[in-house]
């Protein structure tokens, strides 16, 4: 079974956030809580302290394993009722981060799809293989200095991959991970059926054998296999990956409603269950002092938290010229940092050893934007977005439909050409003889996801403009 998106870490911060709301004594009950070191120890953020860049920042990670916390495999009858085969592969399906700005009690949740093309460590790669490739290389390392512990050399290989996870998350967005939680798919099992499930909304039927997704149309309550089938589906979805993302996103704006209503903190059954749930399956950085972290909590609702996905480019990215079938999520570390940075209102980071290249053309010059693609009024923001930027913009309607987007122009041009791309997500460029003199051409095919599908990051093809909050249901597809 292909390797699919398993959400999410919520149960564990969103517990945390309506901590308040049952007391300091229920909450201590999550003191057993399994714990890793995956803060670095000089970039710990102490008890009561703002953080320097202006957030508390979480990295919320939901991995691909057959496994419990402890590295122990899920019995084959648990198998059969999360809907999941025996092998998974050392994958973070689901990453989201939560920034909280230092002096506020707005929480902005934006998602990094799986599959984004990122430099990390070992060489370039999808982001959510970072935990497997630093995990094997720790466990080679373990053994060839001679230890021969087997539970020693599995928390040694988790402790590396999950650091692994956070650096690379930290050198694509420039956020500094002030804290870590992690669930895996027995996690999330449990935690959705402890609250009673969580009420989602579908814009079309839909079934899916991979993921084991049999959905109907409208407002529904899913919990247990059938959540876990509800944020795993991928195949069917306009946009796929990025369908997903928005899934997920629901889903957890949903749970953060559900974990903070008083349906749930006033119940003493599911509020019992909810915590041993995140006892059993969730892991935390060893440096998160939890009753702290209420204290400076103290006040967020279930519709404070707003989500959002990073900026993308090409959805269809051929990286490997070895394997053209192989694609990737395109991703501009720049536009994904001032992103992160604008989520708090502060400056991105500045490049370092060269001061930041003007965005505003240097002679005239007009950028068509047509549609090539299902997507109502697309061509008419992304116009918008280069205005913002400096350029003489304006949509042209409709072209030809094509999967992929396109920037074109003259060989006199290529060069803005190129910033026109970037500033779009990093699309695909081609000099053209065809195109007029002083004109650059972009077609948005029907799998752009890059500035202008959304009020901020990226959003699956064939999705909507609609923000997602936990202040209410959106429908998604």
């Amino acid at each position: 079974m292909h390797p699919l998106g398993k959400i999410v870490v919520a149960g564990l911060a969103l517990v945390v956030l309506g901590g308040t709301a049952y007391g300091y004594t229920n909450l201590r009950a999550l003191d057993e809580v399994t714990r890793d070191s995956v803060i670095d120890a000089d970039g710990e953020t102490k008890p009561g302290e703002q953080p320097a860049d202006g957030s508390l920042d979480i990295l919320l990670v939901g991995r691909d394993a057959r496994e419990d916390n402890q590295g122990k495999p899920l019995a084959p009858e648990v198998l059969r009722e999360l809907r999941a085969g025996a092998n998974g592969d050392d994958l973070t399906d689901t990453l989201i981060v939560l920034r909280i700005p230092n002096g506020t009690k707005e929480v902005k949740a934006f998602s990094i799809p799986r599959d984004s093309y990122v430099s990390m460590a070992g060489g370039k790669g999808k982001i959510n293989a970072a935990f497997g490739r630093a995990k094997a290389a720790e466990a080679g390392r373990l053994r060839k200095a001679g230890e021969t512990d087997k539970a020693k050399i599995n928390q040694g290989a988790l402790t590396a991959g999950r650091r692994a996870t956070r650096q690379a998350v930290e050198d694509l967005t420039g956020v500094k991970i002030d804290h870590f939680a992690e669930v895996n798919l027995l996690s999330f099992y449990e935690i959705s059926k402890a609250i009673g499930g969580v009420e989602v909304c579908l814009k079309e039927a839909t079934k899916d054998k991979n993921s084991g997704a049999d959905f109907q149309a409208g407002p529904q309550r899913v919990a247990g296999a059938d959540a876990l089938a509800f944020v795993r589906q991928r195949d069917g979805l306009p946009g796929t990956d990025l369908a997903r993302v928005r899934r997920q996103q629901v889903f957890l704006a949903g749970l953060a409603r559900q974990v903070l209503s008083a349906g749930t903190l006033a119940d003493p059954g599911k509020l019992s269950d909810l915590i041993d749930a995140v006892k059993r399956s969730v892991v935390l950085d060893d440096s998160w002092n939890l009753l702290d972290f209420v204290g400076q909590m103290r006040g967020v609702s279930g519709g404070g938290i707003q989500f959002a996905t990073i900026p993308v480019g090409n959805v269809d990215y051929r990286y490997d010229p070895a394997n053209p079938r192989a694609t990737a999520v395109q991703v501009d570390p720049a536009a994904v940092k001032a992103f992160a940075a604008s989520l708090i209102g502060s400056p991105a980071p500045a490049t370092s050893g060269a001061p930041a290249a003007s965005t505003a053309p240097a002679a005239p010059v007009t950028v068509d934007v047509s549609n090539a693609g299902p997507k109502e009024g697309l061509a008419t923001r992304v116009a918008g977005v280069l205005r913002d930027k400096g350029f003489t913009s304006r949509a042209t309607g409709n072209s030809d439909t094509r999967r992929t987007s396109l920037v074109r122009f003259g060989p006199a041009l290529a060069e803005r050409g190129a910033e026109v791309a970037k500033l779009l997500g990093g699309l695909t460029t081609q000099q053209s003889a065809s195109v007029p003199a002083g004109h650059i051409e972009v077609l948005l095919g029907t799998v752009y996801s890059g500035p202008g599908v959304s009020a901020g990051g990226g959003a699956p093809a064939g999705g909507t403009d609609e923000p997602i909050t936990s202040n209410g249901v959106v429908c998604v597809y």
